[in-house]
Parts: C-alpha cells; structure tokens; sequence
C-alpha cells in the first residue's frame, strides 16, 4: 500500500511539472519562436542585474580603466542601438572583466554582458569586437538564461519525483541520480543549440549595425588556440562546439545570408580606438 502510494505522489509531482513546463510558453518577437519559460523579461533584468555585482567579484573584479569600460560599452551599445537587438525590452550593459588570464566572455539574463581582459587583448580587430558582444546579445535575445532556469526547474521536479517513487526500497538514491544525469544531458544539449544560435543572432546583429560579420570567424581563430586543442574527440561532450566547427557554421551562415556579398560600412571598424584601448590592459 505504502508501496502504491508513493508511485501515485511521485506520479502526480512529475505531471504537474510536466505540465507547468509545457504550458508555460512566451512567443520571442525577434526570434519568431515560441519559448518554454517563466520569468518576464522584467524578472530577467532584475535576476542580472543582481547577479552582475557578485559574478564579477567572482571573476577577479571589473577592470580599473574607465575609458576600456566606456569603449567596450559603446561598441556593444553600437550593435544593440544599430540592429533589431534595440526592440527587445533588455537593458544591455557591456562591462570588462580584469582576468588578464581567462579568454571569455558570458552573459547574464537580461543584459548585463562581460568580456574578459585576456579576451579583448587577443582581439585584432573592432568587428571581432562586436562579433563577441554581439554573441552575447544573442544569448540575452534568445532567452536561453530563462529556458535553462525553466529546464532546471523541471528537471529538480522530476529528481524529486524520482526520489519519491523509490524511497524506502534503496532504489531512491539511484533512481534520482538517473534522473539527474538525464536532465544534464538533456540541458547539455540545449546548451550546444544555444551557442549556434547565438552565433547566427551575432552575425545578424553586427552587420545590421554595420560591422563586417565575417570578422566572427577570426574569433573563432583565437578561441581555437586559447583552447590548446583540450577538447580533444569529446567535442559533444562539452557546453561549446569546437570552435572549429563553429567557424564552418559561421561561414555557411554568411553565405546563407549575403547571397550577393556583405555590404558593411564599418567594416572592421576603427583600429586606433581598440590599439589605444588594448594598451591600457
């Protein structure tokens, strides 16, 4: 009987779960998708904008320089202000980390968005620049903060569902740690997905406000060597493609988009501004 009953709870915790996910959906009007998650974009802002204090602590602080924030600031506002990134209601904010060793660059929910010291330094040109900020943008334009958080949600419910349904046979403990793995992968997936996507909305969002989007697969270049050839043949296994292969992605998806050539009036933007720039690193 006890047996019984904790199969009926665990089943009725996994179909309200299932249930809550599944219904809530929010319809991306730049995107045109239609998106599993919870959280306004106004919760979105306010979830970053908490967050962003503590993740730079975390990261070794903002870099000192006011005028390498305010640069890399106006570049990114330059993308957001010059392409369809600017009808989203997020409140975009570029900031520069210190770590003079870590090549990155991430995003928070709602638009507070980082790029590291050892990252801009090894950028050789201002529309590489906008192709990593603009990659950024994508991540916040395409919700993929909000889908992970609704993802995680149902997949704690699950594992607890799953916890529940075995308890009291010794089988709970492996049952959740199933389950759990499961959801991982299946958040690993969607984390890879993202990362394409992200790149395609970059390329888009760049040559909008002018920047030739080619410069994005030079990024590539420098991602490639930053990452010493540790990925190894485990490439699905990791949160980001190879960069590699997401500099093939990149090309197809120029050659896709500008069929007839890309036309950008920045170019690769200005050199004087990032050398400057880069020798207050």
């Amino acid at each position: 009987m006890r047996s019984s009953m904790r199969f009926i709870i665990a089943g009725i915790m996994a179909l309200i779960g299932l249930f809550t996910y599944f219904t809530a959906t929010q319809d991306n009007p730049i995107t045109g998708e239609s998106q599993r998650v919870r959280f306004t974009p106004e919760q979105e802002i306010a979830l970053g904008l908490e967050a962003a204090p503590q993740m730079a602590e975390q990261m070794g602080g903002l870099h000192p320089s006011d005028d390498v924030q305010n640069y890399v600031n106006t570049v990114g506002q330059t993308v957001v202000q010059g392409s369809a990134a600017k009808k989203s209601p997020y409140q975009f904010q570029f900031h520069v980390l210190a770590d003079p060793k870590t090549v990155n660059a991430f995003a928070l929910p709602g638009g507070q968005i980082f790029i590291t010291a050892a990252l801009l330094a090894q950028l050789q040109n201002e529309a590489q620049l906008a192709g990593v900020l603009g990659h950024e943008v994508g991540h916040v334009i395409g919700r993929h903060a909000a889908e992970h958080m609704a993802k995680g949600q149902l997949t704690q419910i699950l594992v607890g569902a799953a916890g529940v349904a075995g308890s009291g046979d010794g089988g709970g403990q492996h049952a959740a740690m199933i389950a759990s793995m499961v959801g991982n992968m299946i958040n690993l997936k969607y984390g890879r997905s993202d990362e394409l996507e992200s790149d395609a909305l970059g390329i888009r969002f760049i040559a909008e406000a002018g920047f030739d989007p080619r410069a994005m697969a030079g990024v590539m270049d420098i991602l490639e060597k930053a990452s010493g050839g540790a990925r190894g043949g485990v490439e699905w296994l990791q949160t980001h493609p190879n960069p590699g292969n997401r500099r093939e992605s990149i090309k197809q998806e120029i050659a896709e988009k500008f069929p007839d050539g890309v036309k950008a009036p920045r170019g690769l933007g200005n050199p004087q501004r990032l050398d400057a720039v880069q020798r207050l690193l």
